[in-house]
């Protein structure tokens, strides 16, 4: 899968480049499909500022973290994406919880 890496006011090194990719392969382990997965990382005057935006068949996801060291960033921007596509794929049993239970109360 090809990853997308945009900076500005910085250099992505190998370094920066190999610790994103291995982050976003950590996201594969929800079996589902990443389309175009784009990092926009960026240097600003309090620190670091990344940002990413993946497309799968289920629903996009966006996120954004800051922070002072940009490894910690890149971390905190995973988790968020790790987060969002947990509770992508989780929608529709929560939906069907919630279906049962208005169900039981009216049954009662």
């Amino acid at each position: 899968m090809t990853v997308k890496i945009t900076s500005k006011q910085m250099e992505i090194t190998p370094a920066i480049r190999a610790h994103v990719e291995e982050r976003v392969a950590k996201l594969e382990k929800w079996q589902t499909q990443l389309i175009n997965p784009h990092f926009i990382l960026n240097k600003t005057p309090q620190g670091f500022a990344a940002e990413a935006s993946i497309g799968t068949p289920i629903g996009d996801l966006f996120a954004s973290a800051e922070g002072e060291d940009m490894y910690k960033t890149i971390n905190d921007l995973e988790e968020k994406l790790e987060r969002q596509l947990n509770k992508l794929q989780h929608k529709g049993e929560a939906r069907r919880a919630n279906e049962r239970l208005k169900d039981s109360f009216v049954d009662e």
